[in-house]
């Protein structure tokens, strides 16, 4: 079966060809324009899934060597993220599959991350804890089967993402928050500064990042770079705080399910910080 995805969650507009489960295309386009506005603009991002959808889509089915009457389905992103961006490529898949003739499969945002780690590793066994982590989104999930979910605990106000994206703009390195942390946090110590990890060690599974949010602005406010403090030791630091909440919720996860496979999901997934720990 040859599957045409597409996603038009947030910012970025990709489309894949999977076949068998094979991947045999994987185009992204990242919308730049958000960065001179500290953040995503919703209005602006489906103005420009708009704009590359049909490139997109056509550049994912050349790359992949066909054409759209080998495709027997069509995925795309139903939810959740921002409404306009979601709409837009949803119309785009629906229109494309009554041309086409084809089924239109509605992909929940959030099972997608869970799942890709069977990209990674095909292998992974049910049941299995997942550490799911984005911009909007920070949640434990006991995954017992394919659509057969507990919600083990999730953050109580800001997600992960967004406390990254939201320091970085009080640090004043731009956006997307995450990547610009850690780039900066490689030459930071760490330990340097002590933020406060709000609920770690509580015997809930529950997160929260808006309390460390408010730390980072309120130290901001008086700070000036020095041999004492760099800057690149409050980003380490603040890093340090966000990862800290995560690996310890995730390993006492582990310890309340006695389940031992674990996975992470989700854009923050990414940081290298986090994955050493």
């Amino acid at each position: 079966m040859t599957v045409l995805g597409i996603e038009t969650s947030c910012d970025e507009t990709a489309a894949s060809i999977c076949h068998d489960g094979r991947i045999l295309s994987n185009i992204i386009s990242s919308q730049v324009v958000h960065s001179s506005f500290g953040g995503v603009v919703p209005e602006i991002a489906s103005r420009e899934h708009e704009l590359m959808l049909n490139s997109i889509v056509n550049d994912a089915i050349s790359e992949a060597n066909l054409s759209l009457g080998d495709l027997d389905a069509i995925a795309v992103t139903q939810g959740p993220g921002l409404a306009g961006a979601l709409l837009t490529g949803v119309s785009f898949a629906k229109g494309l599959s009554i041309g086409l003739n084809i089924s239109l499969i509605p992909i929940n945002h959030l099972e997608a991350h869970i799942f890709a780690n069977f990209l990674a590793d095909p292998n992974l066994s049910y049941p299995f804890i997942c550490l799911l982590i984005s911009g909007g989104h920070t949640q434990l999930w006991l995954v017992k089967n394919m659509g057969i979910y507990d919600l083990l605990g999730e953050t109580r106000d800001d997600a992960a993402g967004e406390a990254f994206d939201k320091g970085s703009r009080i640090l004043g390195l731009g956006y997307p928050g995450g990547p610009q942390i850690e780039k900066i946090s490689k030459n930071g110590n760490p330990t340097k500064i002590i933020f406060p990890r709000s609920l770690m060690g509580s015997d809930n599974l529950e997160f929260s990042f808006s309390g460390l949010k408010t730390s980072l602005l309120y130290f901001m406010d008086n700070f000036q770079e020095s041999k004492e403090y760099r800057l690149a030791d409050v980003a380490a630091s603040y890093q340090q705080a966000i990862v800290d909440c995560l690996s310890e919720k995730l390993a006492r996860a582990i310890i309340k399910t006695g389940i031992k496979n674990c996975v992470i999901a989700g854009g923050v997934a990414a940081n290298f910080c986090l994955r050493e720990e």
